[in-house]
């Protein structure tokens, strides 16, 4: 099996990158909590169909990035050798975890259309922890009696399930419903809940289990989160390998911070959440969100995150060719207005943007530099400008 590259830290870097990495590494230590607290609610292992691969040995040394402690919840890719019902994906991870020293927390992939319960039954009974549902990837939705049996098996066995609310999705208020007439069943929404994230936060503010991760593209998604629900009801996650522990973490903890979250709050939300859902302890006393959905931008923040944003979609798109050269224009663009020389307050995190992104442009063009380090550089300066408190 081969295995996305996903260790994209300073060791990987030029001198002048690694210099600016060492910038988000410092605030992230200062931000963070003690690493064998983190747990990451969302990644993958074994195939994808999409040409993503992922071993136990690749993904502990992701979670090595942010500590030797971290742990996450695992779970199958959409595995070509998927059928029948995920089994052998299933036994897959379920051997990684076993071997992995606690790090890897196993949950089982189900496919509805080929007996659901038997399979979850079965990988609870050799020790899955959770289970995982992608009804974009398996085409499936949530108003039906499969559903229901599949909420019933995790309310009986006490264990979360995590579905996927991200992109390519449509209505999902039959979730809601299905929700609703589960309250036990602890249920983990995906991507910030972005496909459908205001439906969610207002049908399902009552739910005493409704949970949201933190994996997503665009701080904006997550930012807007903490305006609609209790920062209590939010879990890291990163969905590695499309995203990265390290990079996540620092997305969760900046945004968490502008939310107004202390210490202990930000340890919840790294993996205290998470792990009492997962030892069957209460959850955190829900609060009112921290954020208002109206508040105060920086203008000149909001610019630069705008154009940022532009730059990292066109530096992410192209398939296998993909380039980060493809974001100069936004990259250019957001640096005249980092130029602005009536800055105000703003004028420090203006400057280190500014800096990361110089970094990038020198590096157009270098063999020697992995693409994922430049789009992981050019993700930390959109999120720098979406966070900084005004």
């Amino acid at each position: 099996m081969t295995t996305d590259p996903i260790t994209t830290g300073p060791s990987d870097a030029s001198s002048e990158l690694a210099a600016v990495y060492a910038t988000v590494e410092e605030e992230l230590a200062a931000l963070s909590v003690p690493d064998d607290v983190v747990l990451d609610a969302h990644t993958h292992l074994g195939v994808d169909e999409d040409g993503q691969s992922l071993d136990a040995g690749a993904l502990l040394r992701a979670l090595d990035e942010v500590g030797p402690g971290a742990r996450a919840c695992a779970f199958p890719f959409h595995d070509p050798d998927r059928s029948p019902a995920y089994r052998r994906p299933n036994d897959r991870v379920l051997a990684w975890a076993a071997e992995s020293g606690g790090r890897i927390v196993p949950y089982c992939r189900l496919d509805p259309g080929e007996d659901p319960t038997a399979e979850a039954e079965r990988c609870l009974a050799l020790g899955a922890r959770g289970i995982k549902l992608h009804p974009r990837a398996q085409a499936f939705g949530f108003g039906n009696g499969t559903a229901e049996a599949i909420f019933a098996t995790a309310r009986d066995a006490s264990v979360p399930i995590l579905i996927h609310a991200g992109r390519g999705m449509p209505s999902m208020a039959p979730l809601a419903e299905l929700a609703l007439r589960f309250p036990e069943v602890k249920l983990v929404l995906a991507h910030t809940a972005l496909a459908d994230q205001g439906m969610f936060a207002s049908h399902l503010r009552d739910h005493p289990g409704v949970l949201y991760d933190t994996s997503c593209f665009s701080p904006f998604d997550l930012i807007e989160l903490f305006a609609r629900v209790p920062a209590e009801r939010i879990v890291f996650a990163s969905d590695v390998p499309y995203g990265r522990p390290v990079r996540g973490l620092y997305v969760a903890m900046r945004t968490a911070l502008l939310a107004g979250l202390d210490a202990d709050e930000r340890a919840l939300l790294a993996g205290g959440t998470m792990t009492a859902v997962l030892d069957g302890r209460p959850l955190p006393e829900a609060r009112p969100p921290r954020l208002d959905t109206v508040r105060p931008v920086n203008g000149t923040m909001l610019r630069i995150a705008g154009y940022l944003l532009m730059g990292f979609g066109a530096a992410i798109s192209g398939g296998e060719r993909r380039e980060v050269s493809r974001a100069a224009e936004a990259i250019a663009l957001a640096r005249g207005v980092c130029r602005d020389p009536d800055a105000g307050s703003m004028g420090p995190a203006i400057a280190r943007i500014d800096a990361i992104l110089a970094a990038v442009e020198r590096s157009f063009g270098d063999p020697d530099t992995d693409w994922m380090t430049l789009v992981g550089l050019l993700h930390y300066a959109v999120v720098i400008a979406a966070t900084e408190r005004v």
